[in-house]
């Protein structure tokens, strides 16, 4: 049976190369009415140049938008409330990026009719499959146009090659190999490919956008405050902040004192490691004064179910599953735990390092009067230790007694 034929498509549209070759490819191949979304994540960039590059294209809905505040609002803070990190160090910069963008590019092709949606993403990365899950999960019945696993352009000479034939303007830095590929928000940036590929090789310091070298970095160290409520930061040194506000700052203050460079080799979900460079230096910072704050405000049982469930919680992030039940169902449980997460975090940032300086809260559960070592007035009575102590090795001393080996070195 024939698919049904496309009449119009939203593409998730950067104004770079590809996206502009994957523009005409769509109009050519598919012969339909191409509408962009291009969406202002804090990556830093001029968004101008990729309504101008549409409009060229004869594009006459052009969607380009600042959403800047939702992402970091509904996205970004919500999974730092579990201390979120993919292998023990990934601070998921580029994968929390994609549902906010597949959300609005299914919102566009709503409202504007399409029956379409494409992405840019290549058939090697994680990126098509964030993309699609997201899409398929918010319109089951959606067509998704992935033009990496359907077109002939599968090296780079044909892809200028295309450009060139259509009149697609090529930056002078793209005619060749490019060094290393980027992916930026406002929560970091993400460079691989080229030369970057080898990860006995240290990178250049031309692959750092976001951070100074941590030897660059100032001699004197920068003292903060982050206010907390309900998990999130709400204030830097006082000062009220919009989550967008407030990062943008954190990310100022990283890059100054030389914070938060990461050289990972991760594994993809489909199947292959990939070497990549992240920076990202406020939510570094971040990830240090929430886990601070927690550890004076989060009962003990509560903060270590969190932390066991959090690297699950990473992974289906990681994965594409934002929209999944047990991405919602986790999310529940970890906003549950928030709401004595309130207080300040006093931090210095000096060469790289994050060195805490206090922490206060009106929701504390440490008691001075319980762990002090002088006289604690009968807060604590010792000799319950004993009893407490027999019980827990109870099991330990009738599986000794029964020959088990359970207590050799």
């Amino acid at each position: 049976m024939a698919e049904k034929k496309v009449n119009k498509v939203v593409l998730a549209y950067s104004g770079g190369l590809d996206t502009s070759v994957i523009l005409r490819w769509l109009q050519k191949n598919y012969e339909c009415e191409v509408v962009t979304f291009t969406a202002d994540l804090g990556q830093g960039e001029e968004l101008g140049p990729a309504r101008k590059k549409a409009e060229m294209f004869g594009v006459k809905e052009i969607f380009v938008e600042d959403l800047r505040e939702e992402f970091v609002r509904d996205y970004v803070f919500p999974m730092f409330r579990a201390n979120t990190l993919y292998e023990g160090q990934y601070l998921l910069g580029t994968s929390i990026a994609r549902p906010l963008i597949s959300k609005r590019q299914i919102e566009i092709a709503e409202q504007v009719g399409a029956d379409a949606v494409a992405h840019g993403a290549t058939g090697k990365g994680n990126d098509q499959v964030r993309f699609e899950l997201a899409y398929y999960a918010l319109k089951p019945d959606v067509k998704v146009i992935a033009p990496w696993r359907e077109w002939e352009l599968t090296s780079r000479t044909r892809l200028l090659q295309f450009a060139e034939e259509n009149q697609i303007p090529i930056a002078h830095d793209k005619r060749g190999e490019a060094p290393f590929s980027v992916d930026a928000n406002l929560l970091h940036s993400s460079s691989e490919g080229k030369l970057l590929e080898d990860p006995a090789e240290a990178p250049d310091e031309i692959v750092f956008q976001r951070t100074i070298s941590p030897e660059d970095a100032p001699d004197k160290a920068t003292e903060i405050t982050i206010d907390f409520k309900s998990g999130d930061p709400v204030a830097i040194n006082g000062v009220a902040m919009s989550p967008a506000t407030l990062l943008t700052r954190l990310n100022e203050l990283g890059k100054e004192n030389g914070i938060g460079r990461l050289d990972l080799v991760e594994n993809r979900f489909v199947g292959m490691k990939s070497r990549g460079i992240y920076e990202t230096p406020g939510g570094t910072i971040l990830l240090f004064a929430h886990r601070n704050m927690e550890s004076i405000t989060l009962d003990r049982e509560a903060g270590h179910l969190k932390d066991s469930i959090m690297p699950r919680y990473a992974e289906l992030i990681y994965n594409g599953f934002w929209f999944s039940p047990e991405r919602r169902m986790l999310q529940a449980l970890i906003d549950e735990s928030q709401h004595s997460v309130n207080g300040r975090v006093h931090l210095k940032l000096y060469k790289g390092n994050m060195i805490l300086m206090g922490r206060e809260s009106p929701n504390s559960l440490y008691d001075m009067r319980v762990v002090t070592f002088e006289d604690d007035e009968g807060a604590y009575n010792q000799v319950d230790a004993q009893g407490f102590i027999k019980l827990n090795a109870l099991r330990l001393r009738l599986g000794a007694q029964a020959g088990r080996r359970g207590g050799s070195l």
